[in-house]
């Protein structure tokens, strides 16, 4: 099992390296320039000398690969940059938005994965039943509709009947938890109940199969106890490819949710990237590519550990 982490730890490094190259070159390729952006995209009128005079303070007249360069030293040493719009440091933009946006997406996992694995099982259970037909058309509506607006039915709901809006600012779990889970329990329904469509399906169809395998059929010819065959035998390995789709949509949801955010007035990591790529700060969107990227593959090194916990085939095989 040791040997197994530390080669999926050691692949997170040429997997993150590979995308700081992109996403860096990749913005160099973009047509925009932040300092024409910034002095003259309101109608400012300033000199090209002014303008020369603020691209080498920002160190954009130097060449890329010195620029690439400095920034993975500074990267491995734990500094991601100055903002060149705000002129903050890239962590103090992003950690002021990375709270909410974290918490919105473990709420939403937590809703998806509590309904989900019932209803799931449930249908395959129970296939082609009045159970499984329910489940099925819950399901397709969450495929179907939009997050967003499922998130202002949920708006227009609350104001009509209870005369709620969402709060101007946000506050956090530690200043008061109930404020807190009444301002972000809505847009985490909103987005958990698409999140929670997608892994229920995965979770039936899993189970469908897997319940036609010998083995299946051999506890039961055994005499072992049903709830025991679907629990330990059946269930645990149709958790597998949920278990993927879970990590995904679960690091999807921390930059994702950029219209949702907007629709219950969420200033998260979302709208941060939309104002970041609107003013063409570099050093900002590198830093949130370089973050949201973190997240995908230590999510998946977890989901790879789970897979191990789950199958002892991964976590003995060679």
């Amino acid at each position: 099992m040791l040997r197994y982490t530390v080669n999926r730890v050691l692949l997170m490094i040429p997997t993150l390296l590979g995308v700081a190259v992109l996403v860096f070159f990749m913005l160099r390729v973009v047509p925009g320039d932040i300092v024409e952006v910034k002095l003259r995209g309101d109608g400012g009128n300033v000199t090209q000398e002014v303008v020369e005079a603020e691209r080498k303070r920002l160190g954009l007249d130097r060449p890329l690969l010195t620029q690439f360069g400095e920034w993975m030293v500074n990267m491995m040493k734990g500094d991601f940059g100055i903002s060149m719009w705000t002129e903050r440091p890239v962590l103090e933009e992003i950690s002021l938005r990375l709270e909410l946006s974290l918490q919105v997406a473990l709420m939403a996992t937590i809703i998806a994965v509590l309904l989900a694995i019932p209803m799931g099982t449930l249908a395959a259970l129970f296939r082609d039943t009045w159970i499984d037909y329910l489940v099925r058309i819950l399901t397709i509506g969450g495929l179907s509709i939009p997050s967003f607006w499922f998130g202002m039915l949920i708006m227009l709901s609350l104001l009509a009947f209870f005369n709620w809006l969402p709060p101007i600012t946000f506050t956090p779990f530690y200043v008061d938890p109930w404020a807190n889970f009444t301002q972000l329990i809505w847009p985490a329904l909103a987005v958990g109940y698409r999140y929670c469509a997608v892994v229920a399906r995965m979770i039936r169809s899993s189970l469908l199969e897997v319940l036609n395998e010998d083995y299946i059929r051999t506890a039961r010819a055994k005499g072992v106890y049903e709830k025991l065959v679907i629990s330990r035998h059946a269930l645990r390995n149709a958790l597998l490819p949920a278990i993927t789709v879970i990590g995904l949509e679960f690091t999807f949801l921390i930059g994702g949710l950029v219209v949702t955010e907007q629709v219950f007035n969420l200033n998260g990591i979302g709208q941060l990237f939309v104002q970041s790529v609107a003013r063409n700060d570099f050093m900002l969107i590198q830093g949130m590519v370089m973050l949201i990227a973190a997240f995908y593959v230590f999510v998946n090194l977890i989901v790879d550990l789970l897979y191990a916990v789950f199958d002892p085939r991964i976590r003995y095989g060679s």
